[in-house]
């Protein structure tokens, strides 16, 4: 059995995360998960990002996953929604630029 388009996006994105070494992990979703947070959570140098993935730049976040992204940001926390190379290598960008920082 194939992936789906969003897991294609969250292979490639959990490629990305692991090959820059950061802290992540998958929510549970299901009976014993909370609905709504972001399917990457991560943790990096102190700061925590939530990262959504969508099948295509088409998919929008529901009602609830952009409530939950509001208040991780309102907790001083970063959001993404990603959906292609572009948005992941965006998100990459963000993470390296947070460990650039914390060498020097």
């Amino acid at each position: 059995m194939g992936m789906t388009p969003e897991g294609k996006i969250k292979h490639r994105l959990d490629k990305m995360l692991k090959g820059l070494g950061v802290w992540y992990f998958s929510p549970q979703s299901g009976p014993f998960g909370r609905s709504g947070i972001p399917d990457r959570i991560v943790c990096v140098c102190g700061q925590f990002v939530g990262i959504e993935a969508k099948k295509d730049r088409n998919t929008k976040p529901t009602a609830l996953q952009l409530s939950c992204m509001l208040g991780i940001e309102e907790a001083g926390g970063t959001c993404f929604v990603v959906y292609d190379d572009d948005t992941i290598a965006t998100v990459h960008d963000y993470l390296k630029g947070i460990l650039d920082r914390a060498r020097y």
